[in-house]
């Protein structure tokens, strides 16, 4: 069997084990009779049998979260799995099913030893180690505090008094499910501080397992040497990628080739690598950076991606077992041949007109050419008028403004600034748009007349194309909205719209279409099907459009 094969087997015996474990607590047909002749040849007391389920149970639960870390070949996942097998089939010596569910555990620990050659992935980069163990505490904590209080200030009626030392060793075994020193009148309370004990005590396991465990995320960051290298190369090869630039953002890691021509730059999300673009520098050398780049991922057990590839960089990417999906077009105006002139731009013209007349001034400058204080100025409006907390873009945007080449427009009235463009350098004759901002306020129009402007007035600046917004799943809004569209077309076409209340992809695909653009399509490249849904909440995070629940996030990292 060779080493992939064996990794499924493993990672799907394990969930099946962790699954059978669980079942077996929790489905009256396993509770029923749960004690095993085992338990009543070495005549353990009855509480045993009782914390020897609550092991089952929580060993079943962390034995499915391990599922995933042993796919993804990782050490730290194999090590937690073989001393939770082994754990799992040591708690059934108390219980019916050492026969069973027992036997089966051990089976696991012998494939895992087995095997242990392909688990070689290191340990995520962790921020905060004692995390885990501070959260096990405080739970643990908070679950023996609670049944402390419960058992002393509970009237005489309902259960016996007991001097300090009994209530603190009934809460503290509640934690393990085993009954303490406590004589209860009224059942209800029995009952609830053994559900009490219980949930802290296994609420305390799992989420530090959770903290263990998880896709642990790496800052990223660009040494000041990278950014030199990368520079080097965008200045050399920039002008085959519009989306060259935005490699040089600073939550990303690089990697270059051994001889140093080309660079992947990425982020780590969710356990997926994902890299931006194309690789930087020479196409001929591009295997040897993505032979860099998946060898990183294999050390650390992240699943590649890579967002916004042009074909090319794509066809390159395939060579590599990799899936290849087209998810939308790139808008590219020719400048040199750009007009508002006739009548497929009339309503370009139209709003143009309009803003003119109610008094926006359009300036178009370098940024290296503002005055001393108005950069800062410029930063503080495009944050304010951000329609959300969190800034977009990854693959497409910078996230900074005010770097030398790049070109400033503003929209004024009266004085007054009310939009915003920026564009970074696209080689030396072109320009990729990156900010996109304006005053909530302001009269409809004003963007048409920014990107107009700047169409207009590029030759003066020496470029001739410039790249607008991304539109996605372009070609599927596009069929499914022509007459005669097939079922499928039609459905597809209505998802996205629908999607567009959340997720600006109908509105953007309008939009760029106004200025008469050549779409250039791009794509995303993925390990396969299985991994896609992965990939898609990291490329969704690093885009600022969602992913995982950030509130959620949140509050599991306090």
């Amino acid at each position: 069997m060779t080493g992939a094969a064996s990794v499924a087997a493993i990672t799907w015996t394990t969930r099946l084990v962790g699954l059978v474990a669980v079942l077996s607590v929790v489905l009256p047909a396993g509770r029923r009779g749960m004690r095993g002749r085992v338990a009543e040849w070495l005549e353990l007391p009855q509480d045993a049998t009782t914390g020897a389920a609550a092991v089952v149970l929580v060993t079943g639960v962390l034995l499915i979260l391990l599922a995933s870390g042993l796919r993804r070949r990782k050490r730290r996942a194999w090590q937690l799995a073989l001393a939770a097998s082994v754990l799992l089939a040591l708690s059934h010596l108390g219980l019916r099913h050492v026969l069973g569910a027992g036997l089966v555990s051990v089976a696991l620990a012998v494939a895992l030893l087995a095997n242990r050659r392909h688990f070689i992935a290191l340990p995520d980069p962790v921020t905060g180690q004692w995390r885990a163990v501070r959260v096990f505490l405080q739970l643990l904590l908070a679950g023996l505090v609670i049944n402390f209080a419960l058992l002393s200030f509970a009237p005489h009626s309902f259960v016996e008094p007991m001097a300090w030392q009994g209530r603190f060793a009934y809460a503290a075994l509640a934690l393990i499910g085993i009954g303490g020193p406590a004589v209860f009148h009224a059942m209800w309370l029995d009952d609830l501080t053994t559900s009490v004990g219980l949930l802290f005590g296994l609420g305390a396991v799992l989420v530090a397992a959770y903290f263990l465990l998880r896709s642990a995320e790496p800052a990223p960051h660009l040494s000041e040497e990278e950014k030199a290298r990368l520079r080097d190369l965008l200045a050399q090869h920039g002008a085959r990628d519009s989306l060259g630039y935005f490699a040089l953002r600073d939550d990303k890691f690089a990697v270059f080739s051994k001889t140093g021509k080309a660079a992947v730059t990425y982020r780590v999300i969710a356990g997926a690598a994902v890299a931006s673009a194309d690789p930087l520098g020479d196409s001929e050398a591009w295997p040897g950076a993505i032979e860099e780049f998946l060898e990183v991922c294999r050390r650390h057990g992240w699943v590649p991606a890579a967002m916004g590839t042009s074909e090319l960089g794509a066809t390159v990417w395939a060579r590599y077992h990799l899936d290849v999906l087209e998810i939308g077009d790139e808008a590219v105006v020719d400048a040199s041949t750009f007009t508002l002139d006739g009548r497929i731009m009339r309503g370009v013209r139209q709003a143009v007109s309009r803003t003119k007349r109610a008094g926006y001034e359009v300036r178009v400058r370098r940024a290296e050419d503002l005055a001393e204080g108005e950069l800062a100025e410029l930063e503080a409006l495009a944050a304010n008028w951000r329609g959300s907390d969190t800034e977009r873009g990854f693959s497409m945007a910078l996230g900074r403004m005010g770097d030398p080449g790049s070109v400033l427009v503003t929209a004024e009235q009266e004085g007054r600034i009310r939009g915003l463009l920026q564009f970074v350098p696209w080689g030396t004759d072109g320009l990729s748009l990156d900010v996109m901002r304006r005053d909530r306020t302001a009269d409809n129009g004003v963007n048409e007349l920014m990107i107009s402007e700047l169409l207009l007035v590029a030759r003066e600046h020496g470029v001739r194309y410039v790249s607008l917004n991304f539109a996605a799943f372009r070609k599927l809004m596009e069929q499914g909205r022509r007459i005669g569209a097939g079922p499928v077309a039609r459905v597809s076409a209505n998802v996205l719209g629908w999607a567009s209340h959340w997720i600006q992809i109908e509105s953007l695909y309008r939009f760029n279409a106004k200025f008469q653009p050549n779409w250039v399509p791009r794509y995303l490249v993925y390990p396969g099907v299985r991994e896609l849904p992965r990939v898609g909440v990291a490329v969704f995070e690093a885009e600022g459009l969602g992913g995982r629940s950030r509130w959620l996030m949140r509050m599991l990292q306090r």
